[in-house]
């Protein structure tokens, strides 16, 4: 287990349960009395959790809260040699890692000491079980921080695995505001030693903001590199550093892969060594075996591999796909893991061979079993992609791209977030919030969604607040196959899937956590240009389970925003 170093103190655990409703104390059924998490034993955690308790309605709670501060600057890196005006956190790139055990509470105080930005921050993939106000999504939980402001996000980790957390406000997080994130737990095979995230990323040398208006105003521009852990040689191998990993012959590690990326969409592989693939996103899944693993923007695959080749220097390779962005020193995107007394640290090792693709894995059977009620698919709904379209800016004479995912592009107002409307008690959301509501408990919601068949652009899907069933994905309209080609048994359960090009994706969850919640592409370029939409998850539950007082802080931004020297020219995502 980890145990912070870092601030702990008692937390109440009565006032936290009480906006947990799904929270169940104990789990006897799945409870593994006198069995201690090691090296022999990865499937055991507490007597009363173990990697057979569903996580997702079952989950302890410490009483240990771990803090963090995380502090945003202006400043200039240079992440594979080439100088970059960024946006650092604590000064560094990737962000810190922020660690907690299954069942901590975390509390993270982000400070906004930019210059001229405002910023959010979104910890992806925390379902947020009644903290939908912590979830960080600017004009949708929150205003965004202003310059010389700060907030603090408490909440409760009651998932265990690997994730990443990012701003959320425009193409921000690719300028540097993004950092990994492991809650430790159980596991479903065994391991020595946990090597931590391995995040990884394409860069651009322009800002991000310059970046997404290349995109907006003429398409997405091809990445200048990829670095692995924050860091690359450059394209011309004459600066820059590989990130290394150091490894002992025979131990068995665990590693925690993360796609952090705003437009490249990889396949990873370490030279010479099988992963066993354990956990995909926060769902721990029964172990299989792979070589190279197709990774979409953020998602995470934690896996196990054995130490047991030569004494030798390997490659770790992330190469984009044909369809899934661009980059102009793919093929060099390398990181070195480099065993314990090996004479040359720079690798001569060659890759395997795989086939170039932009889809999902195959092999996702989730650990804990779970099936979706086919009778009720009759309820599903379709959500059409549109895009990308041309239409007039605001604020200059350019024409922009735009992209919708429930008939127009979604833009938010940084001013008035949608939990301001909640708390208010106003249901005219403005149509440009793309708001759908949900105002059953406990019901089965079924989507599916269908790219244009005439334009083959794949999307990572990410859902906020939930890990939903993913029931199948295809090529062309889904009307012509019907739901006889999907699984309702067990099917894989994430929070980001891919939507295949000119093809369809049918997704599945239940209304079990009251908020606001984003469903959007995780191309940056995409959700900035509007493809996102809004699942108000029954909002007259919202007041009783979610603290809306910190909507107070808006007033703060709104004093701070009309001196802006950037206005809102995307849809604030």
């Amino acid at each position: 287990m980890f145990f912070s170093t870092l601030i702990c103190s008692s937390l109440i655990g009565s006032s936290l349960a009480a906006v947990l409703p799904r929270h169940e104390i104990r789990d006897v059924a799945t409870a593994s009395p006198g069995c201690t998490n090691g090296p022999n034993s990865r499937q055991c955690w507490t007597d009363s959790f173990s990697i057979a308790t569903d996580s997702e309605t079952s989950w302890p709670v410490t009483g240990k809260t771990v803090s963090y501060h995380l502090e945003i600057t202006n400043t200039t890196l240079a992440p594979d040699g080439t100088p970059k005006r960024m946006m650092a956190i604590n000064g560094q790139y990737p962000g810190p890692t922020i660690e907690a055990n299954w069942g901590d509470t975390v509390s993270v105080t982000v400070q906004n000491s930019m210059q001229d930005n405002g910023t959010t921050m979104h910890w992806h993939g925390i379902m947020q079980s009644g903290t939908n106000n912590m979830d960080g999504v600017s004009g949708v939980t929150e205003c965004p921080i202003p310059p010389g402001g700060s907030r603090t996000y408490t909440f409760l980790a009651n998932q265990h695995g690997t994730t990443w957390y990012h701003s959320h406000l425009s193409a921000q997080y690719g300028d540097g505001v993004v950092g990994p994130m492991v809650i430790h737990g159980p596991a479903t095979a065994d391991y020595d030693e946990d090597l931590g995230a391995l995040p990884f990323s394409d860069l651009y040398y322009p800002t991000a903001w310059e970046a997404a208006w290349s995109s907006e105003t003429q398409g997405p521009p091809t990445a200048d590199n990829g670095v692995i852990n924050g860091t690359n040689m450059n394209a011309a191998g004459t600066a820059g550093a590989y990130n290394t990993v150091t490894l002992k012959k025979g131990k068995k590690y665990r590693l925690r892969l993360v796609n952090m990326s705003l437009d490249n969409h990889f396949k990873v592989s370490l030279d010479g060594h099988q992963f066993t693939v354990i956990e995909a996103d926060f769902v721990p899944i029964n172990p299989y075996q792979a070589d190279w693993l197709f990774m979409g923007i953020g998602q995470r695959y934690d896996v196990v591999f054995t130490a047991d080749k030569d004494i030798d220097s390997y490659w770790f390779r992330a190469e984009v796909q044909t369809g899934c962005g661009a980059n102009a020193n793919n093929g060099k995107i390398r990181s070195i893991f480099s065993y314990e007394g090996a004479n040359s640290t720079i690798p001569t090792t060659i890759g395997s061979n795989y086939t170039q693709s932009c889809t999902d894995e195959t092999q996702l059977v989730p650990y804990f079993a779970k099936n979706v009620p086919q009778d009720q698919f009759i309820n599903a709904k379709t959500l059409n992609v549109g895009g990308p379209t041309k239409v007039a800016a605001t604020n200059t004479s350019a024409s922009l791209f735009r992209w919708s995912l429930d008939g127009s592009p979604i833009s938010v107002d940084w001013e008035k977030p949608t939990l301001q409307y909640v708390k208010d008690g106003d249901q005219n959301y403005a149509s440009d919030l793309c708001v759908i509501e949900l105002p059953d408990a406990d019901a089965w919601s079924f989507w599916v969604i269908q790219s244009p068949v005439t334009f083959a652009v794949p999307h990572p899907i990410h859902l906020h607040g939930h890990d939903f069933f993913i029931l199948g994905s295809g090529s062309g309209n889904f009307t012509s196959v019907g739901s006889s080609a999907l699984n309702f048994q067990n099917p894989p359960r994430r929070d980001v899937a891919m939507l295949p090009g000119a093809g369809w994706l049918v997704i599945a969850f239940l209304t079990n956590n009251p908020g606001a919640w984003l469903m959007h592409c995780h191309i940056a370029w995409h959700v900035g240009e509007g493809f996102a939409v809004q699942f108000l998850e029954r909002a007259g539950d919202i007041p009783s389970t979610v603290d809306l007082s910190g909507l107070d802080s808006c007033a703060a931004w709104d004093d701070w925003y009309p001196t802006s020297p950037y206005k809102k020219e995307d849809s604030g995502l």
